[in-house]
């Protein structure tokens, strides 16, 4: 195609239209000098012009379409037509193969520069151009330009080049040059996938004929299948020696750590081996440390429980635990609330099994059972050493509970997680783990509970009227005016990988102890607890914070009630 050239230039065209003011543009060339971006960048960035508007405007000027490919299904055989690294570089995607053409999209169709390259590299095809905003291109990218191609060729290699009785030259570092530089290229493709993908953890999974490689992501497990199973115990040798584990033990299960720099992410990676069937299956947590910590404002908290938080947290003393299953946030609630309370006027002693993140200032402990470092023996020595706050990462015995309620009790703010499944049974728990009851209404303060619910993809959202049996379990959650509310879900589309879904946010509850609560707990009175806890007008269950996203749109229906199945709403 003969590339589509402006009639004037960019910034006199917009001003001309009383699109922007002459005050507007020259405010953006004068930006532009000291940052060198191009001016519709500066425009938008200045706030002068939105991108979708700018985008429209061009595509109107240059005479070619418009396009939202968000809802658009892009076969991904289509998009590799032109390689990743081409396509980032110039921001352009093939959105269409025509035959002797191709439909291309491009955020920045006014580049002539990068038209030429790309008629060189597609030709003898012809280029039909389309605009199409940035934002999309980028989430097109990562969801396309996967590297499942480059894990199963490189996998399909390794088969090769694998011999039970090769002497290979193992390291801990990706793309070696010795004789496992095969299985590196694998496991590097591996992670870069995850974390492109934004998986929370990877599962290697050898089975009779096939090995699994599965990624959890958004809390749900997608499968990836190789063939070659045969490749499974040259994996989880490299991936033991990464993490510093015994390679001669496949009986035992093993517990290991490993940092990574992938794709500009600094991932620590947390890694349990354990004996199966047909091998050992490995599954890898991953924190990516680049991203952060967390602060209560960014985790999706209601801007009244945050402040109600505060309150408890900013208390001399008293016990503050944060409950849910694994893999409900536990850890980032934690860690917010000592990013809050991380200053120079304050002690802070943390004992944690593993320590996930490094915090400045916070004298933190790794549990090790195997020199007897428990929980219990650290909290000890750490009562002894003149600390404000304590952090456990987990109340799993008795001691442990009783030694952090004592804490608690004389003078020292407290944090802790437990595995239950909502506020009020975390208090009962702590008295089932054989904690005196005066003990525990006297220290404990304040409980979190929480969940992580799916939320709805915003680009492909529609209304969504819930079924009969949704519709009896909403009323039995609510009353009769549940569904009289106006409900979303995705329908799938390019941006969620089809799944209707995209990220998570928190469901939480918090319970706060009041007096009569408090005197419950002293007197073992666990039926008389709960009631007061239910009828605590600050009280709001999970269940019903769930359902109130749900009919703000953020959530559907089907995560609402997937989160009732794991609470007990009872009562």
């Amino acid at each position: 195609m003969a590339a589509p050239k402006l009639k004037m230039r960019l910034g006199d065209l917009l001003v001309h239209e009383h699109i922007v003011t002459n005050e507007q543009l020259m405010q953006a060339l004068n930006s532009q000098k000291s940052t060198g971006r191009k001016l519709g960048d500066t425009l938008i960035e200045l706030g002068h012009i939105g991108e979708k508007q700018l985008l429209e405007f061009l595509a109107q000027q240059l005479g070619v379409p418009f396009l939202d490919i968000s809802q658009r299904r892009i076969p991904s055989e289509v998009a590799s037509l032109l390689p990743e690294v081409h396509a980032r570089r110039l921001r352009a995607l093939i959105i269409e193969d025509l035959g002797e053409s191709v439909l291309i999209g491009m955020s920045d169709p006014a580049d002539l520069g990068g038209l030429d390259q790309l008629e060189q590299m597609l030709a003898p095809k012809r280029l039909e151009l389309a605009v199409v905003m940035e934002s999309q291109l980028f989430e097109a990218f990562d969801g396309l330009y996967r590297k499942t191609a480059d894990i199963e060729s490189f996998a399909s290699q390794l088969e090769e080049e694998y011999d039970q009785t090769a002497d290979f030259n193992l390291t801990t570092s990706f793309g070696d040059e010795g004789g496992d530089a095969t299985v590196g290229k694998l496991l590097q493709s591996v992670f870069e996938d995850a974390i492109q993908m934004r998986a929370s953890d990877i599962h290697i999974e050898p089975d009779e004929n096939q090995l699994r490689i599965r990624q959890r992501i958004d809390g749900v497990l997608q499968e990836n299948i190789l063939k070659e199973n045969k490749i499974a115990s040259a994996m989880v040798l490299r991936l033991k020696l990464m993490a510093g584990l015994d390679i001669s033990e496949k009986r035992l299960p093993q517990d290991g750590r490993f940092n990574l720099q992938i794709s500009g992410h600094n991932v620590d990676v947390r890694m349990s081996t354990m004996p199966v069937q047909h091998g050992e299956s490995v599954v890898m947590r991953l924190l990516d440390q680049t991203a952060g910590l967390l602060t209560f404002d960014e985790t999706g908290m209601p801007a009244d429980l945050i402040a109600r938080i505060r309150h408890q947290i900013s208390r001399p003393h008293g016990m503050v635990l944060v409950t849910g299953p694994t893999g409900s946030g536990k850890t980032t609630t934690l860690y917010a609330a000592l990013s809050e309370l991380n200053q120079s006027s304050k002690k802070i002693i943390t004992v944690e099994d593993p320590v996930e993140y490094r915090l400045p200032r916070v004298n933190q402990v790794q549990i090790n059972s195997k020199i007897d470092l428990t929980f219990s023996a650290v909290l000890r020595t750490a009562l002894r050493q003149d600390p404000d706050i304590i952090m456990i990462g987990e109340m799993r015995d008795k001691e442990t509970v009783e030694i952090g309620l004592r804490g608690a009790l004389t003078g020292h703010l407290v944090l802790s997680t437990l595995h239950t499944n909502d506020a009020i049974t975390s208090a009962l728990r702590l008295i089932d783990m054989g904690a005196a009851g005066f003990l525990v209404g006297s220290s404990l303060r304040a409980i979190i509970a929480q969940r992580l619910v799916r939320k709805v993809c915003d680009s492909c959202a529609i209304d969504y009227e819930p079924n009969s049996q949704e519709k009896l379990w909403l009323t039995n959650l609510v009353d009769e005016s549940a569904t009289s509310h106006q409900f979303k879900h995705g329908k799938g589309c390019q941006s969620c990988q089809y799944t209707g879904y995209k990220g998570r946010i928190g469901v939480f509850e918090l319970l706060e102890m009041n007096e009569p609560m408090m005197t419950a707990l002293k007197k073992d009175d666990s039926e008389g607890f709960a009631n007061l806890a239910k009828a605590n007008p600050t009280f709001t269950p999970l269940a019903m914070a769930a359902f109130d996203y749900a009919t703000q749109g953020v959530t559907s229906v089907e995560e609402v009630l997937r989160l009732v199945e794991t609470v007990d709403v009872a009562g």
